[in-house]
Parts: C-alpha cells; sequence; structure tokens
C-alpha cells in the first residue's frame, strides 16, 4: 500500500470481518466523502465482554511497540477464484467518537485499553528511532472522550484496536474464531461473503458482517500491511494534526447515496439481507490478538469507493459510495459503541462509520501517538461464500464468482489517501528510514540530513539485515537516483562549498566524501568514515571543536555536515588531462532530405532556432550563456557552415567522402550566439531555401554523429548534437543499415533481436562519443521503419533522450515538437559527468539501469545527464548489517556545468535495516518497486524470449507475496489472498507492465515503437513510471469551473466511464479527451464549438480556444498536466463507438487488452493460484 498508509484495525472482536457480498465497499477511486471526518475507523466498541484476551498478534512486537507494517490486503478464495461479489473488506472511518469501553467488558490484566488507532505503524516512513518513541508498546489505554475534534486529521489514524496476536481472528472462512471461544452466527442470509460469521452479536444490534472473506490480520504480520504506511515523520507531533494514516478516504462517489455507515465488508450498515441476524459488534476493546473488525484501519486501497450495499448481492454496479464516509449513516441497529467491523485489511473500501454507531467518527483519541495494532490484512476471498452446499460440490462445480472490482485494491484511493494524509505537513528529512510519501502527493520537503525523495527514491526504507533474509523475502533491494532532478521553487537547491584548492574532505581508504554521518573523534581532530570505519586526520584548515554532544560546533554552517544534498567545487585534480574544461558546445545537425524538406520540418526548425537560441542553458546569474554553437545540415553528403561574426554571409563547406568524416573549419565552426546572431540568421533564412528543391532521398546517419564528435574533439570540449532525422539510413557509408522488420519473430526465440541493434558499430562509436563528453539527442520524423533500435544506442548510451514524431504533420505535430525542442534545448544538463555510489558495510551497488556508459564495474558515465534522466541502481549484500548503524548509500556525481564549471554533486541517504521480514514489508515503495521492475525486465528482452521475462515477473512478484503471506500474516485458509499494505497495488501494477507495449503488443504496435518505449522508460523516474503503467482517467464534466484543483481521478476501466460525460486520460506521452455519446449538446458547444456530437473533429490537436467557464477550466487542466511532464504529451480527441476509440481503451489497463492482457480481476485470481502453489 502506500508507503503513507497507517495501519489500519482489525474489525472490532467479535465482529465479523465484514465481507459479505453485496456490500458495497467505498469504492477505491472517490473523492473524500464529504463530512466526514479523516479518521477511517468506526468508534471502536470494546472487547466483547466476557473474551478472554488474547495473546498479542505476532507480528506486534512489543519492542517496537506497534506491530508490524501494514496489515496485509487479502482476498480470500478457496478457489483460486475471488467471490463474485467480494468486495473485500473496507475500513470505515470510525464512526463516532470512540465510545467508551462498553460495560462489562473486561480487559486482559495487563492490557490497557487500546486506543482507538492499532498499533499499526504508523508512520511508515519514520525513522525507526522515532517510530518507537511514537508507539508505546502497549495498546494506551483508550478514553474516552479523549478524542480530537473532528476536525482534525488525526483522527483519521488508521489505528484499529491492536489485535493481539494470539488471538487473532482467524477467521478462516468459516467462522471466525475470536479468541478461544467463538459462538458462530447465523450467516447473514443475503450476504454472499465468506463463512458465517461466528461471532455471536453482542450487544445484539450491531450486525457483523460474514467473516470469511477477510480474515482479520492479526497475527504473525506485522502489523497490518496496508494501512501502516507512512505517518508523519518522527518529528511531527503523534496525530495531531495529520491522520496517520495515509490514505485518504475519498469523497462519495458521485451518484451513490451513502451506503449505511458500514461500508465495506465490515459490518455492514445494511440491515441484514434476509433477515439473519448480525452479530453485534463486541463491546469494549478488542482483544489483542484480534483483528478489530471494526473500522477498517487504513483502508488500503482505498477508501473512497462507496461501498456496495449489503444487501445487494450481486456486484454493485458503480464505485459504491463509501459509506461511512459520508457522514453518520442512520443508524439502523441501536448504535454501538466501537469500531466498526472492518473487514480486515481486506480490499475494499474503507467502511463508513457503522450503523450502530452514531456518525461519524468525531477523531480519534490521541494517544500518544501510538498506532493501533496492525489492521488485519486484506483478504478477498472468492469461494468462501457460505453457502454450505458449496463444500460439498467437487471443486470443479463450484460456480465460479465474480469478483466486484470495488473490492479490490484501488490505485485511485491509495493515491487519495496518501494525499490527504501526507500531502499537507513536509517531509522532514531528519529521521533515518522514513518512507517519504507517494510521487502522486504534493508535498514539501526540508532537508535535515538524508537527500529529498525528488533526488533517490528506494523500493524499501528498511532493509534486510542478511541476504539470506533477502533471498527468502525476494523484494529487490534498489534506488532510482535522480541526481539533478529539478526542485520546485520554494525548495533551497543545493549549496555549492568551496574548499580551495584542497578540494573536499574524504575518507582516506574508501573515498567518501564529507556528509553528516561522518563521526569526528578526539576533539575533531580525526574523523571514522561511516561508510567503511577508516579514520582520517581532519586537515588543519577544516578542524573544528566538537560540543558536549560530540558534534562540531560549526554543524550548521557547513552544508556538508547537516544537509543529505549539496555540492563541491571541484578542483584540478577532477578535471580530464588535469586541465579546467572549456564551456560547452551546441550543434544542430538537420536532416535535409526529400522528406524533411517537403514535410515543412526543414523550414520549422530553422524559424524555431532563430528564437530559441537566445534561451541556452546559463549559470544562475550570468547575462548570457556560455555555450557555443554550430550548424551541419545532411542528406547522403554533409554541409558545415561557418558563421564566424566577421563573415557578411555564412559560407558552406561540403564533405562528401562521409567514410573518412573530418571537420573541414575549425575557426567560425562553433561560435557565440550573441556576436555572429546576423550571419546565424542570414543561415537559418537560407536554409531552406537552398535545398528546397532537393531530390534526393537517402541518407547518411552514423557519420553526422562522428562530425559532431570530431568537431567537440578539435574545440576541445564537451556538448550534445541536436540530431533531427526522417529515414533508414541506407545509403553508402560507415553504419548503413537494412530495413530488418519482421513482425513474424514476435513470441518466438527470435524475438530478442527486434531490440538488438544490427550492428555492433555504434556502440563502439557511443564509446567514443562518451570519452569526449559527446551527448547525443535524436529527434526522429519516420514514416516507416527506421530502426529505433539500433540508431538509438548512441543516444542511450551518451545519455541523451530520443523523440519520436510518426508520420510528422504540421498542423498536428508542430506544437508538440517544438514545445520538446525548447525544453530539450533549456533544461539543465550536465556534461562529461561519472557517478559512482558509495554504501556502508555490508551491502554493495552491483546493477545499474538507465541512459549510460559503463566501463567498469563502478562508474556510471554519461556525455551528458539532464535533469529528467535517472540511474537505478540495485544492491546487494555482501556481509551482515546491524539494525543499530543501519545502512548509508552516497551517491557522488562529477560534471561540467553548462558554464564549463566542474562539479561534484553527492547525496546522501540512512536506510534502517531489520531482522523482521514485517518491517521489511512495512516499509516498502511499490512504486520504485514497480519501477525497478519494468527496467529489469525492459533489460531482460534483449537477451531472453519475451515470454521468459514476464513469466519472471510474475514468479517473483509470486515470490515477494507468498513470503509475507507465510511468515508475516496471520495464519488463515489457503483461499484468502493477503497482501501487505504497502504492496497491496503491486498485482494491479505488475499487470500494466506485463500488458504494455513493450511485453505484449497489440497488432498495431510497431517493432520501432517498442524499441522506442524500452530506451524510453529505462531511464524514466517513479513519477513517469506511475501514470504511464497506471494512467490518470479524469472526468473532465465532474470538474469545477471555479476552483484551480483537478476533478477526482476514476479507476482505469471501460465500467467506470458514462456515456453522457467527457473525460481525459494521460500517461505522460499522449492525453485522450473522450466523449460519449450521451453527452449535452451545451458541453459540446462549449468545449469543441459545434452543435452537435457528430460535428467533433478527430484531427484537431489542440482544443479551440473558446470564451466560457467550461472551456478556460478543460485548457487549464490540459496545461496543468502538460508542465507536469518531461515530454509535450499529444492531444487526441476520441469519440465513443469511433474507430479509434480502441486506441484510447489500450489504456484501460484495469480491463482485459485487445493483446491478450488478463483485467485487473484476472489477474489477481491469477497470483494468488502462483501464491498458493509456492506455499503449498
Amino acid at each position: 500500500m502506500s508507503v503513507n498508509q497507517q495501519a489500519h484495525t482489525g474489525p472490532p472482536y467479535g465482529q465479523p470481518q465484514p465481507a459479505y457480498q453485496g456490500y458495497q465497499q467505498p469504492g477505491y477511486g472517490g473523492p473524500p466523502l464529504p463530512g466526514v471526518p479523516q479518521s477511517q475507523y468506526g468508534a471502536y466498541n470494546g472487547p466483547v465482554p466476557g473474551y478472554q484476551q488474547p495473546v498479542p498478534p505476532q507480528g506486534y512486537f512489543p519492542s517496537l511497540g506497534f506491530p508490524s507494517k501494514g496489515s496485509p490486503v487479502s482476498l480470500n478464495s478457496d478457489t483460486s477464484s475471488l467471490a463474485p461479489n467480494f468486495i473485500g473488506s473496507l475500513r470505515g472511518p470510525p464512526t463516532s467518537g470512540a465510545p467508551p469501553p462498553t460495560s462489562g467488558a473486561s480487559l486482559a490484566a495487563g492490557h490497557p485499553g487500546y486506543s482507538q488507532f492499532g498499533q499499526g505503524d504508523v508512520q511508515n516512513g519514520i525513522p525507526a528511532s522515532a517510530a518507537q518513541v511514537h508507539r508505546p508498546p502497549a495498546p494506551q489505554p483508550f478514553l474516552p472522550g479523549s478524542a480530537p475534534p473532528a476536525s482534525q486529521p488525526s483522527a483519521f489514524q488508521q489505528y484499529g484496536v491492536p489485535l493481539a496476536s494470539a488471538q487473532q481472528l482467524s477467521t478462516h472462512m468459516a467462522g471466525m474464531t475470536i479468541g478461544s471461544t467463538s459462538t458462530p452466527a447465523p450467516p447473514p442470509a443475503g450476504l454472499g461473503y465468506g463463512p458465517p460469521t461466528s461471532v455471536p452479536p453482542v450487544s445484539g444490534s450491531f450486525t457483523a458482517t460474514g467473516s470469511g472473506l477477510y480474515t482479520p490480520y492479526t497475527s504473525s504480520q506485522g502489523p497490518p500491511p496496508t494501512s501502516v504506511s507512512q505517518g508523519p515523520p518522527l518529528a511531527q507531533p503523534p496525530f495531531s494534526g495529520q491522520p496517520v494514516s495515509t490514505q485518504r478516504l475519498p469523497s462519495q462517489v458521485p451518484g451513490f447515496a451513502p451506503p449505511p455507515s458500514s461500508t465495506g465488508i465490515g459490518p455492514s450498515s445494511y440491515p441484514p439481507a434476509t433477515g439473519a441476524p448480525r452479530p453485534s459488534p463486541m463491546q469494549g476493546p478488542p482483544l489483542p490478538g484480534q483483528a478489530v473488525a471494526g473500522a477498517p484501519t487504513s483502508q488500503p486501497n482505498h477508501v473512497s469507493s462507496p461501498p456496495p450495499p449489503s444487501s445487494m448481492s450481486g456486484p454493485h454496479p458503480g464505485p459504491p459510495p463509501m459509506g461511512g464516509l459520508h457522514g453518520p449513516p442512520p443508524p439502523t441497529h441501536p448504535p454501538q459503541p466501537g469500531y466498526q467491523m472492518q473487514q480486515n485489511g481486506s480490499f475494499g473500501q474503507a467502511r463508513g462509520p457503522q450503523p450502530n454507531y452514531g456518525g461519524v467518527f468525531p477523531g480519534t483519541p490521541n494517544y500518544g501517538s501510538q498506532p493501533g495494532p496492525p489492521p488485519p490484512p486484506k483478504r478477498l476471498d472468492p469461494d468462501s461464500i457460505p453457502s454450505p452446499q458449496l463444500n460439498e460440490l467437487p471443486p470443479q462445480q463450484k460456480p465460479r464468482h465474480r469478483i466486484d472490482p470495488d473490492a479490490i485494491p484501488s490505485p485511485i484511493q491509495v493515491i487519495e489517501d496518501d494525499r490527504s494524509n501526507r500531502g499537507s505537513e513536509p517531509f522532514v528529512t531528519g529521521v533515518r528510514g522514513q518512507v517519504p510519501p507517494l510521487v502522486t502527493t504534493n508535498f514539501l520537503v526540508k532537508d535535515q540530513g538524508n537527500a529529498s525523495p525528488r533526488y533517490i527514491r528506494c523500493t524499501s526504507y528498511n532493509i534486510p539485515c542478511t541476504s539470506d533474509m533477502a533471498k527468502q523475502s525476494q523484494v529487490p533491494l534498489a534506488a532510482v537516483i535522480k541526481p539533478l532532478a529539478t526542485l520546485p521553487p520554494e525548495e533551497t537547491l543545493p549549496y555549492l562549498v568551496d574548499h580551495g584548492e584542497s578540494g573536499p574532505v574524504r575518507c582516506n581508504r574508501c573515498k567518501a566524501y564529507m556528509c553528516p554521518f561522518m563521526q569526528f573523534i578526539e576533539g575533531g581532530r580525526r574523523f571514522q568514515c561511516c561508510f567503511c570505519s577508516c579514520v582520517t586526520e581532519v586537515p588543519p584548515h577544516y578542524f573544528q571543536h566538537l560540543d558536549h554532544t560530540g558534534k562540531r560546533v560549526d554543524f550548521y554552517d557547513r552544508p556538508e555536515l547537516s544537509l543529505g544534498s549539496y555540492e563541491f567545487l571541484a578542483t584540478v585534480d577532477y578535471c580530464k588531462n588535469n586541465k579546467f574544461p572549456s564551456p560547452p558546445a551546441f550543434i544542430f545537425m538537420i536532416d535535409v532530405s526529400y522528406n524533411a524538406v517537403k514535410s515543412g520540418l526543414v523550414r520549422l526548425i530553422c524559424e524555431e532556432l532563430k528564437s530559441l537560441l537566445d534561451y541556452l542553458p546559463r549559470e544562475g546569474n550570468m547575462e548570457e550563456s556560455a555555450i557555443r554553437v554550430g550548424f551541419v545540415t545532411y542528406n547522403k553528403v554533409l554541409h558545415f557552415y561557418n558563421v564566424k561574426s566577421s563573415l557578411a554571409q555564412p559560407q558552406m563547406m561540403v564533405v562528401s567522402d562521409v567514410a573518412d568524416m573530418f571537420v573541414p573549419l575549425l575557426d567560425g565552426f562553433l561560435v557565440n550566439v550573441n556576436e555572429s546572431r546576423t550571419v546565424i540568421a542570414s543561415l537559418l533564412d537560407q536554409i531552406p531555401e537552398m535545398f528546397a528543391d532537393t531530390r534526393e532521398t537517402e541518407t547518411v546517419f552514423a557519420p553526422v554523429i562522428q562530425a559532431g564528435l570530431e568537431a567537440l574533439k578539435a574545440a576541445e570540449c564537451a556538448g550534445k548534437l541536436f540530431i533531427f532525422h526522417t529515414s533508414l539510413p541506407i545509403a553508402e557509408a560507415p553504419g548503413k543499415l537494412k530495413n530488418r522488420d519482421d513482425r513474424k519473430l514476435i513470441n518466438t526465440d527470435k524475438e530478442k533481436t527486434l531490440f538488438q541493434p544490427q550492428t555492433s558499430f555504434y556502440n563502439n562509436l557511443a564509446k567514443d562519443c562518451v570519452a569526449q563528453g559527446c551527448c547525443v539527442d535524436l529527434f526522429l520524423f519516420p514514416n516507416q521503419y527506421l530502426d529505433v533500435a539500433t540508431l538509438g544506442v548512441v543516444t542511450y548510451q551518451t545519455g541523451g533522450s530520443i523523440y519520436k514524431y510518426a508520420y510528422f504533420q504540421l498542423e498536428t505535430d508542430q506544437d508538440r515538437f517544438l514545445n520538446d525542442l525548447r525544453r530539450d534545448v533549456q533544461k539543465e544538463v550536465g556534461f562529461d559527468a561519472v557517478m559512482r555510489v558509495r554504501t556502508s558495510t555490508g551491502i554493495r551497488a552491483t546493477d545499474f539501469f538507465g541512459a549510460f556508459y559503463m566501463s567498469n564495474t563502478t562508474d556510471v558515465e554519461m556525455a551528458g545527464l539532464d535533469c529528467d534522466k535517472t540511474i537505478t541502481v540495485e544492491f546487494k549484500h555482501d556481509d551482515k548489517l546491524s539494525e543499530d548503524n543501519g545502512a548509508l548509500l552516497q551517491c557522488a556525481l562529477l560534471y561540467t556545468s553548462c558554464a564549463g564549471q566542474r562539479r561534484l554533486r553527492i547525496h546522501n541517504l540512512s536506510l534502517n535495516c531489520c531482522t523482521q521480514l514485517a518491517d521489511l514489508y512495512r516499509n516498502c515503495e511499490t512504486d520504485t518497486l514497480i519501477n525497478y521492475l519494468a527496467k529489469y525486465a525492459y533489460r531482460g528482452v534483449l537477451s531472453s524470449p519475451v515470454k521468459t521475462v514476464r513469466d519472471a515477473l510474475v514468479n517473483q512478484c509470486a515470490q515477494i507475496l507468498a513470503c509475507y503471506r507465510k511468515n508475516c500474516a496471520s495464519p488463515s485458509s489457503a483461499g484468502q489472498l493477503i497482501l501487505p499494505e504497502c504492496m497491496k497495488l503491486l498485482p494491479v501494477y505488475l499487470n500494466c507492465v506485463l500488458k504494455s507495449d513493450v511485453l505484449q503488443p497489440g497488432p498495431e504496435v510497431t517493432t520501432d515503437d517498442r524499441a522506442y518505449i524500452r530506451q524510453l522508460v529505462t531511464s524514466m523516474d517513479v513519477a513517469e513510471t506511475n501514470v504511464f503503467f497506471y494512467p490518470r482517467l479524469l472526468p473532465l464534466t465532474k470538474a469545477d469551473v471555479d476552483s484551480d484543483s483537478l476533478p477526482a481521478a476514476i479507476r482505469n476501466s471501460e465500467e467506470r466511464l458514462s456515456k453522457g460525460d467527457i473525460y481525459l486520460l494521460e500517461n505522460g506521452l499522449n492525453i485522450f479527451v473522450w466523449v460519449g455519446v450521451n453527452v449535452q449538446q451545451g458541453l459540446i458547444q462549449n468545449l469543441f464549438g459545434v452543435s452537435s456530437f457528430s460535428q467533433i473533429s478527430n484531427t484537431l490537436s489542440m482544443l479551440p480556444i473558446l470564451e466560457n467557464p467550461f472551456s478556460k477550466k478543460v485548457r487549464s487542466i490540459v496545461d496543468m498536466l502538460q508542465v507536469q511532464r518531461s515530454r509535450y504529451m499529444k492531444l487526441i480527441i476520441l469519440k465513443q463507438e469511433d474507430k479509434l476509440e480502441m486506441l484510447f481503451k489500450h489504456f484501460l489497463v484495469e480491463d482485459k487488452s485487445l493483446s491478450g492482457g488478463a483485467s485487473y480481476v484476472d489477474f489477481l485470481c491469477h497470483m494468488h493460484k502462483e501464491i498458493r502453489q509456492l506455499l503449498s
């Protein structure tokens, strides 16, 4: 689950878990319900009187003071399928203030009453030390009246009552046993979920929903997986104003009435379906071992969709409204204090307040900040429907039930919850091992010793102490590093530290740079390296006394001692040939063959360059850029231009011997823009005219790169080549290619050859370019096969970017191309860069992914590294780690700035280490994990058949989840699928990667498209892969024209679309606007300026500028999305039932794909089957 979520609480003891079919779960994607406090759980009822308290759950470690993180989500199924209507468990917000424990409830001795929140993990991101601080080991007494006012977010803590471990409810599908005694209650008749509940109605009035589906996750798991993840950083007060849980309850889904209070499968607020009595919730604090059924703690997936009404027996048609979220439902039964039952971690939305509880939960008591026990994991149980006869049927005759999509974890809900829980407070990096907010959350970072998550994100912030534990879990340990990332204006850029001629202070042995984790000893005269433990003398000029805590007294005055990221000015020792570099150069190389001229491309480029050259990158306060520029045009031969400022007209020199490339002039080729402005303008006016009547259709390619490389060598500088190219280079020359496109190779063992370069020539050329610091950016305009796999090699290995505009047409593609070109020319770039990642003893960097070249095993070399590129690094154990010391990473990037200054940028990050698997699973970040897995798979297709790569991905993820199930989740039926809270979205996102064009192409995807996407994804950051694999889908007709905010996103499935609405879908490369056939005529007129649906043109590349609020709002949304992405997205207008609609449906990733990809529901069942096979 999202790292930020808090753990949820289990259902109150005694209440069955709500897993009945027919209940609506709150939808995963809806907006938060109005009026609902942010707490997701219902009031807690307290243990049922007379129950004995169970032992604490296994996942709950007293030493940590909280259960392990995240309760798992679980889907249950005895078969591999999920229950048809099974909605999954929801956690509802606490409904109405915490009620006092009911009388008669007795707490077991030694356990103070639980606080409302279980001891789940509250914060994912909290540093270990802090975390402990926050949570007391034992549950805190639940004091009535202590709840904070509803307005506080903290109310939203998602911790449920702590589960006792021993006691977890292991609600098997069949009865839920609570504690050791359980009385089965008659199953609610109409609910389809799960076995009858076993809990006796405690107060009679509260009904529990079926327990079967989700068993609460109590025991061994660490805290429930789902909700725990991110809590406030330690430094923040315990939940005081901010909800712990990351997820936020979505608001009610439009169009649904709020479900009765219990949304989700928890005890529902709906009346029992057929009159079967539902057990009432137990009153009193839950037993320690049990999961609290009541409020789901943090609803894993998010509360936002409403749960289906429980009385429905079939799947709910739309997203269920979040029931509890909106206000208290009318209590059907007498309100009962206590938590709502929540489906433990089950999937589903969070439930709204339970019916018996009065209303929304005003606030959770703020006990210290201790989280409640882990919420139970979520589970979906497909076949656990209570009809007894099922068990008597032979397996093949069991009916297959359709799982309700609202019952499974929703990405939208997780994103919304994280935004509401973690978007308001700054993320302070002072504590080690904190899991940051999700990439989809807009948050501010305060650097207090660890690098910002904008620079480094990890797959896990708590890594196993031993390699055996790492192998057992199969969770890859990796960091996605974006060394030159752009920061928002309100955050400070890294400080530049100048130590003079002596240069940066470093460890004598491992050469790590001075950082906040170095330990000064002997009164400050020496320091001990935090990476290798070697002791080094402090240079005299750097000496400073220590204070009474052992810190240097100038700690806060030196960025390298107090911040996670900073820069050093490099000395001449860090420069090539021991001399300072010259400022870099940009060379524009334009294809002037027939296709390029005829399409209007050459004229367009020349016109744009006239103004663009005034915007070359420059250092902060410089008046003009130090970058020099040069121009080349080419077809079968190359034309160089002398644009020296003393000339009246530019001069052209032709090199026709492309087999032996040389630069015909030195002086006058690379010039200062301001000095040669008139000559350059004259040249750019003349080029389109000179080649206007060309008949030359053939082009060369490798000699063009060689020419740029030779020019930079002659000028003794680094630089970048901007190559604008249109066709397969078939003219006689080095690097000549042939058309080898063959779709018949797809799904064969030879498919990998389509991704490999045709010849090794370009690999050797790339090596030469990297040595000189010559980066290549490639703009491709193909009308047919171009062999991107081969042409892209030099770009890829030099750290450059590829842009592709197939079937380029001036009127529709000009805006996109010009915006990409402007951004590419203006963005921050480091030239001639070398990056090394150092780690503390116990782990080391073993594998690297991205656009770069490596000549040895440790140094990542890039001729150019821009602000959008990431390098992904995988770590492996080479020794044991200790929980006390944690693990450290230091990324050092040596580069030349655009002004020619040699610099070192340093990023440091400290991680926690664990001896318990539950701690690992509680501190993972699924978005980063998917980024790593996609890159790993996309590299795998170069050497293995695609099917092998796909199977390996599924197998690794099944092993990750099976290890969690076996070692962290409480014992429960094999029919349940239990997912860790932080990973509840792993199946849906993994399925998106498996269905992507690289791994499962549809018939319309070209070989070039696949090679292009493969290279693009390899250097994407986590935010880009997130939206690329699971696109953002916004209902434009629901947008508030008077507000600046975006409408709430919905899930990527056709069944979420309405014929009367207009939707926008973006994936970082394209923006689709889909218009339903029944959209009101007024909206069509306001947005497109035409009077009917049939008149909307499919060829629009931009929305018409119309003066009305709806048009302005939609255009502002499109502009807002364009600014967030590194590439300008192509806008495509689609009408429902039009032939182009298939293109749009390809991006509805929760549905089956035309190329054979599984739907989310089917894939979840498949993963469940794989996990069960591993466990058996």
